[in-house]
């Protein structure tokens, strides 16, 4: 019995030993400032906020920051009813149980096949036993246990844990998506119903200046193709006004479904755009890193990754197994469970791979590979995180200037529309230049709203870009 107790000893002290690299977060690009940060002076008014240490962050709820009740009530159905978000979450619940699947390796494993059987030995057996019928009752208990000396069985077990991070971190970077498309076509909508409230008011002016064209021609002062010209551009206009409602019921249905609803069910009135964007608190860079969920389930897996080199590289050593069986074993049902029926078996034993033709070795290559690659990859999202933050502080900061503009030069049409009108009934110019001017007016009052809309969806996408109020604490301790 010496040496089986010795060998247990030994795997004992063993089982604390673990092979493999131990896991340390690894440096990734990070810019000490936004490229993109506008003059003091002006942040406030156009969607910036210069991070201070007692600013208010994100909050989870930030699409409450543009103070529209109905998308509040829209967004909020996202996270009760969204199937894609409710796929999501399942596959984290699928990622948590394996933590438990893969736990169950440090325990051992008992089992027991217990059986009865009536035999009878043939005439002819080459075991030279006297032929006869006999009964064989069995109750057996197995216990096979693998000692975790090499951490093969604790680094599955955190493998697991990270991967349940990761899946949590994909869950949120979903959930943050389903809101951020979910606002983005609510101002989409929005956006086309200050189309429409622009083409129809356009439709009341082009018409009136049809009936001026109209009278000019009975009395003799227009020509009849001045009034085809006007009658032209009042239906050319009111195709256009028919036209928006296909995009609108586009747009509709998408935000029925992002809130797990049957297009049917869901009717937004019409609503013109008229909201500003938001005040914004941006943050400085290095914060970034802690709030995206997709940069999080990236470094989470690159120590998954890590942990797989281990796992590994213990398949190198040998496997130190404890194996136990015991029972009952009798050849009567009285008999069956007595003392003298009793039967056991125990001892240590060792497992390992002589030759495998380079198997092991190839899988530790593999391993070390795909952490490299898990380490590009958590390194490139970081890197187009702080890409889409610039873009969108970009964006904000031309399309600002751009609406000033874009002021201006509406107020300037209107006013040669005006300018216009009045030369026509004056009989100074033709309508040519009527329309001319009316052509150019709707244009800028069109590209006015279209801004409008690109500043909504950019802010948006700021949001997104900035994790939309996450951060890495909401990780689960697992």
């Amino acid at each position: 019995m010496r040496a089986p107790a010795f060998l247990a000893f030994v795997a004992v002290l063993l089982a604390g030993c673990s092979v493999g690299p131990k896991y340390t977060r690894p440096a990734a690009p990070a810019a000490p400032a936004y490229r993109e940060q506008p003059p003091r002076s002006f942040r406030a008014s156009q969607g910036w906020k210069q991070a201070q240490p007692a600013d208010a962050t994100l909050r989870a709820d930030w699409w409450k920051l543009f103070g529209n009740s109905e998308l509040d009530a829209l967004e909020e159905q996202v996270d009760v009813s969204n199937q894609t978000l409710r796929a999501a979450e399942a596959r984290f619940r699928e990622a948590r149980a394996l933590i438990q699947l893969n736990r169950s390796g440090l325990y051992p494993t008992i089992s027991t096949v217990p059986s009865i059987a009536a035999n009878r030995l043939s005439r002819n057996s080459p075991f030279g036993a006297p032929p006869g019928d006999f009964g064989q009752y069995t109750l057996p208990i197995d216990t096979n246990y693998e000692l975790d000396a090499w951490g093969r069985v604790r680094r599955s077990i955190a493998a697991a844990r990270e991967e349940t991070q990761a899946s949590a971190g994909d869950l949120e970077t979903i959930r943050l998506s389903l809101h951020a498309e979910l606002a983005i076509d609510y101002f989409e909508l929005r956006s086309l119903d200050a189309q429409k409230q622009l083409l129809d008011e356009t439709l009341v002016a082009y018409q009136k200046a049809l009936d001026l064209t109209r009278n000019r021609f009975d009395g003799g002062l227009s020509s009849a193709a001045e009034v085809a010209q006007a009658r032209t551009q009042l239906e050319t206009t009111r195709a256009q006004d028919v036209g928006v409602g296909v995009a609108r019921a586009t747009f509709e249905h998408a935000i029925a479904i992002l809130a797990g609803r049957t297009p049917e069910s869901l009717a937004l009135p019409v609503i013109p755009l008229n909201t500003r964007p938001p005040v914004i608190p941006v943050g400085v860079p290095s914060q970034l890193l802690e709030r995206r969920p997709d940069i999080a389930a990236a470094e989470r897996r690159m120590a998954e990754a890590n942990e797989q080199i281990g796992i590994a590289q213990a398949a190198f050593f040998p496997a130190l197994l404890l194996t136990a069986s015991g029972g009952f074993e009798g050849n009567r049902l009285v008999n069956w469970l007595s003392w003298p029926s009793r039967l056991w078996a125990v001892g240590p034993s060792l497992a390992e791979t002589v030759f495998d033709a380079g198997r092991r070795r190839a899988a530790s290559e593999s391993a070390a590979a795909s952490y490299d690659e898990a380490l590009a990859n958590y390194r490139q999202a970081a890197l187009i995180a702080f890409q889409q933050v610039e873009d969108n502080l970009a964006t904000l900061r031309v399309l600002e200037q751009q609406a000033q503009a874009q002021r201006v030069a509406v107020e300037a049409s209107r006013q040669s529309l005006s300018l216009s009108l009045n030369r026509y009934k004056g009989g100074l110019v033709t309508y040519l230049e009527v329309i001319a001017a009316q052509s150019i007016n709707l244009q800028n009052e069109s590209t006015e709203v279209d801004i409008l809309r690109r500043r909504m969806d950019a802010s948006v996408l700021l949001i997104k870009a900035l994790g939309g109020g996450w951060d890495i604490s909401r990780l689960p301790v697992t």
